[in-house]
């Protein structure tokens, strides 16, 4: 091939270009493969989080206060919506009677969720106890409130009558079972005592020999 000079000059043999070839980049199928099942699983995990904060449930929460110990009933709980709930554990709204009648394990403030693990259903009356009644002023109280399940200690008082190291201070350990407050100036206390303890401690009770002692809270 020649090519003319802008001079005028004669043509000059100039070599020519070869034209460029473009090469293809071959395709993996597996790449492609592994490409779309990303897409996939990406779609599906965003499809999955949307429900999963757009899905509610109806779960049980606290009314009102319900002290440690204390017997739950209908009153105490209300039926709340919940969005995105799943890893919460809440009581579903449905198994209300399953925790009615189950005592609080720990201290329930309104407006948190129940769940499971702050209930029980172990009775406090033990095996081979019997439960007594005590008739003692607010002075003889060892604490502001006691609770279903706070541990104490029945201390027999001395006879003023007595004399001598027998006049008082035989031990008896028992289980508040509940209390009462049927009179301002009087509180009644239900303890659960050893079957053998009760006629000892009802005898020193009718004298009004009994102190009680706070050994261990719920």
């Amino acid at each position: 091939m020649s090519l003319a000079t802008r001079n005028g000059t004669g043509p000059v043999d100039a070599p020519v270009a070869p034209p460029r070839v473009v090469r293809q980049r071959r395709v993996r199928p597996g790449l492609l493969g592994l490409a779309v099942l990303l897409i996939a699983l990406g779609g599906l995990g965003a499809a999955f989080a949307v429900t999963s904060v757009r899905a509610t449930g109806s779960y049980l929460a606290v009314a009102r206060p319900v002290e440690v110990g204390r017997t739950l009933s209908a009153d105490d709980l209300i039926t709340v919506q919940v969005a995105g709930g799943q890893g919460l554990r809440p009581v579903p709204a449905g198994r209300l009677r399953d925790v009615v009648g189950k005592r609080a394990a720990v201290a329930l403030a309104p407006g948190t969720l129940l769940t499971l693990g702050q209930l029980t259903d172990d009775p406090l009356l033990g095996p081979g106890q019997q439960q007594i009644a005590l008739d003692l002023g607010h002075g003889q109280v060892p604490a502001k409130r006691l609770h279903p399940g706070d541990r104490v200690l029945l201390v027999s008082t001395p006879d003023r009558g007595a004399t001598g190291q027998s006049a008082g201070g035989t031990r008896f350990e028992g289980t508040v079972i509940d209390t009462a407050t049927p009179e301002t100036s009087k509180v009644v206390l239900y303890v659960a005592l050893a079957a053998r303890d009760v006629p000892a401690v009802v005898a020193l009770a009718a004298q009004d020999r009994v102190a009680v002692v706070l050994t261990k809270a719920a």
